[in-house]
């Protein structure tokens, strides 16, 4: 099949930052040249000899984080975080400072995000590799991502050697509920995309580009989805949270 041209473009980038790379990295934990993530994480284990002694490069591991805006994803990632020591990236908010920036990708990620859209997945893969590159983790938590069909493929195109996907945590929140609370944060967030025009916008592209992604997987069992009831009191929503990530902790 044939691969879209941006796609193409953001591999060759990033082959190239790599390439450029390599050698130039600074020494990581243990004294051992932290080597691009692109070369160190191309398989599930990878074996480094020094000195007699060998050490293991572990290929990262990514639980993916999804729910209808305001479902609550965020809340949930944060403990994560805090309490299991996952890197949490979330998508919306690396869009957000990258649109804050003054960058060149900015005014566009503000048409997009301002009218509830999917932001390019060569803008938002691209900034999630950025992320996971200056991290010495080998587990992380994505908030928001994948949101279309685009964004899965792109993912499957550029990250699938370099990261395995553990799970899906699928926060399931009634429409109601999810405008109320997009709502009541565009009170004192300041968002643009809080407002109940945006909100409709964002739910109906939810409903209309990411359902179907977590629909398919259910179906196929190609990954594994948790489904969370994400009304719930934020205390019973992490208890849920936690027991669906045990399988994945060892």
């Amino acid at each position: 099949a044939m691969v879209p041209s941006s796609w193409r473009v953001l591999r060759l980038a990033m082959l190239a930052r790599c390439a450029a790379d390599i050698g130039s990295r600074p020494v990581g934990l243990g004294g051992a040249r932290r080597r691009p993530l692109a070369i160190a994480m191309t398989s599930s284990t990878q074996s480094r000899t020094s000195g007699g002694d060998s050490a293991t490069v572990l290929k990262p591991r990514v639980i993916f984080c999804l729910g209808g805006p305001g479902a609550g994803k965020g809340t949930q990632c944060e403990r994560l975080e805090r309490e299991y020591g996952f890197v949490h990236l979330s998508a919306g908010e690396l869009l957000r400072a990258e649109r804050a920036s003054g960058s060149a990708d900015g005014e566009l990620i503000e048409s997009y995000l301002s009218e509830g859209k999917i932001v390019p997945v060569s803008i938002s893969l691209g900034l999630l590799r950025r992320e996971m590159e200056s991290h010495n983790c080998t587990r992380f938590v994505i908030d928001g991502f994948p949101r279309n069909r685009d964004n899965l493929d792109g993912w499957r195109d550029l990250m699938a050697d370099i990261a395995e996907v553990d799970c899906v945590l699928f926060y399931d929140v009634p429409v109601d509920e999810l405008v109320r609370r997009m709502l009541s944060r565009g009170e004192t967030s300041g968002r643009s995309d809080d407002n109940v025009a945006a909100a409709h916008k964002r739910i109906a592209t939810f409903r209309e580009s990411t359902m179907p992604i977590i629909d398919d997987w259910e179906r196929t069992g190609a990954v594994h989805v948790v489904r969370i009831p994400g009304d719930l009191p934020i205390d019973d929503v992490w208890e849920k949270t936690k027991l669906s990530i045990q399988p994945f902790l060892g």
